[in-house]
Protein backbone atom coordinates (compact mmCIF):
# COMPACT_ATOMS: atom_id res chain seq x y z
CA UNK A 1 0.00 0.00 0.00
CA UNK A 2 2.96 2.38 0.83
CA UNK A 3 4.34 1.81 -2.33
CA UNK A 4 1.16 2.49 -4.12
CA UNK A 5 1.00 6.31 -2.20
CA UNK A 6 4.90 6.76 -3.10
CA UNK A 7 3.90 6.29 -6.70
CA UNK A 8 0.92 8.50 -6.72
CA UNK A 9 2.68 11.13 -5.15
CA UNK A 10 5.87 11.41 -7.50
CA UNK A 11 3.25 11.43 -10.41
CA UNK A 12 1.82 14.63 -8.21
CA UNK A 13 5.08 15.79 -7.75
CA UNK A 14 5.88 14.88 -11.84
CA UNK A 15 2.49 16.53 -12.85
CA UNK A 16 3.69 19.77 -11.00
CA UNK A 17 6.49 19.92 -12.12
CA UNK A 18 5.38 19.85 -16.22
CA UNK A 19 2.34 22.46 -15.08
CA UNK A 20 5.12 25.17 -13.85
CA UNK A 21 7.37 24.18 -17.02
CA UNK A 22 4.50 24.84 -19.29
CA UNK A 23 3.20 27.95 -17.56
CA UNK A 24 6.71 29.18 -17.88
CA UNK A 25 6.97 28.44 -21.32
CA UNK A 26 3.45 30.10 -21.82
CA UNK A 27 4.66 33.03 -20.17
CA UNK A 28 7.29 33.78 -23.02
CA UNK A 29 5.12 33.16 -25.56
CA UNK A 30 2.34 35.46 -24.35
CA UNK A 31 5.05 37.88 -23.92
CA UNK A 32 6.59 37.72 -27.01
CA UNK A 33 2.80 37.89 -28.76
CA UNK A 34 2.37 40.68 -26.75
CA UNK A 35 6.10 42.96 -27.78
CA UNK A 36 5.01 41.52 -31.29
CA UNK A 37 1.33 43.34 -31.11
CA UNK A 38 2.91 46.42 -29.90
CA UNK A 39 4.15 47.66 -33.14
CA UNK A 40 1.53 45.72 -35.62
CA UNK A 41 -1.56 44.62 -33.86
CA UNK A 42 -2.80 40.68 -35.12
CA UNK A 43 -6.31 42.00 -36.74
CA UNK A 44 -4.50 44.07 -38.76
CA UNK A 45 -1.58 41.78 -39.90
CA UNK A 46 -3.42 39.11 -40.55
CA UNK A 47 -5.56 41.35 -42.58
CA UNK A 48 -2.70 42.47 -44.81
CA UNK A 49 -1.49 39.02 -45.22
CA UNK A 50 -5.54 38.17 -46.30
CA UNK A 51 -5.36 41.22 -48.43
CA UNK A 52 -2.17 40.39 -49.89
CA UNK A 53 -3.17 36.75 -51.00
CA UNK A 54 -6.19 38.02 -52.85
CA UNK A 55 -3.78 40.61 -54.76
CA UNK A 56 -1.71 37.09 -55.32
CA UNK A 57 -5.03 35.67 -56.96
CA UNK A 58 -5.14 37.94 -59.14
CA UNK A 59 -2.09 37.34 -60.41
CA UNK A 60 -2.56 33.95 -61.25
CA UNK A 61 -5.28 34.96 -63.47
CA UNK A 62 -3.36 37.73 -65.35
CA UNK A 63 -0.43 35.03 -65.86
CA UNK A 64 -2.39 32.76 -67.69
CA UNK A 65 -3.93 34.78 -69.38
CA UNK A 66 -7.53 35.11 -68.07
CA UNK A 67 -9.30 37.96 -67.10
CA UNK A 68 -9.41 38.93 -63.61
CA UNK A 69 -13.11 37.11 -62.63
CA UNK A 70 -15.54 40.32 -61.76
CA UNK A 71 -16.39 38.22 -57.63
CA UNK A 72 -12.17 38.98 -57.60
CA UNK A 73 -12.22 42.61 -58.59
CA UNK A 74 -15.25 43.33 -55.52
CA UNK A 75 -13.28 41.23 -53.03
CA UNK A 76 -10.19 43.40 -53.66
CA UNK A 77 -12.46 46.87 -53.86
CA UNK A 78 -13.49 45.58 -50.17
CA UNK A 79 -10.11 45.20 -49.27
CA UNK A 80 -9.46 48.70 -50.43
CA UNK A 81 -11.78 50.12 -48.52
CA UNK A 82 -11.53 48.13 -45.28
CA UNK A 83 -7.82 48.57 -45.40
CA UNK A 84 -8.41 52.43 -45.43
CA UNK A 85 -11.00 51.85 -42.85
CA UNK A 86 -8.45 49.92 -40.75
CA UNK A 87 -5.38 52.51 -40.68
CA UNK A 88 -7.61 55.37 -40.31
CA UNK A 89 -8.63 53.22 -36.93
CA UNK A 90 -4.84 52.57 -35.70
CA UNK A 91 -3.79 56.10 -36.55
CA UNK A 92 -6.16 57.67 -34.81
CA UNK A 93 -5.50 58.91 -31.12
CA UNK A 94 -5.06 55.97 -29.08
CA UNK A 95 -4.51 54.23 -32.27
CA UNK A 96 -1.73 50.95 -32.58
CA UNK A 97 -0.11 53.06 -34.82
CA UNK A 98 -0.49 56.70 -33.07
CA UNK A 99 1.20 54.93 -30.08
CA UNK A 100 3.86 53.78 -32.22
CA UNK A 101 4.06 57.17 -34.11
CA UNK A 102 4.37 58.81 -30.54
CA UNK A 103 7.43 56.49 -29.69
CA UNK A 104 9.17 57.24 -32.62
CA UNK A 105 8.63 61.14 -32.88
CA UNK A 106 10.74 61.25 -29.58
CA UNK A 107 13.68 59.61 -31.55
CA UNK A 108 15.80 62.79 -32.25
CA UNK A 109 17.64 61.08 -35.49
CA UNK A 110 14.50 60.02 -36.93
CA UNK A 111 14.85 60.61 -40.69
CA UNK A 112 10.85 61.31 -41.03
CA UNK A 113 9.00 63.78 -39.32
CA UNK A 114 6.39 61.83 -37.45
CA UNK A 115 5.02 64.50 -35.65
CA UNK A 116 3.28 65.65 -38.33
CA UNK A 117 0.43 62.67 -38.44
CA UNK A 118 -0.44 63.43 -34.58
CA UNK A 119 -2.70 65.58 -33.45
CA UNK A 120 -1.85 68.46 -31.61
CA UNK A 121 -2.38 68.77 -27.55
CA UNK A 122 -5.52 69.83 -26.55
CA UNK A 123 -5.34 73.04 -24.23
CA UNK A 124 -6.52 72.75 -21.30
CA UNK A 125 -7.83 75.21 -19.26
Amino acid sequence: MAEGKENIEALLLRNAQELKHIREMMTVVVNAIREAESEVPEKMRRFIMYMHDVHDVSYMYEERGHQIPPHLLREMERCDDRYRQLLAESHAEGGAFNKVRREMAKDSENRWDHTRLLDKPKETT
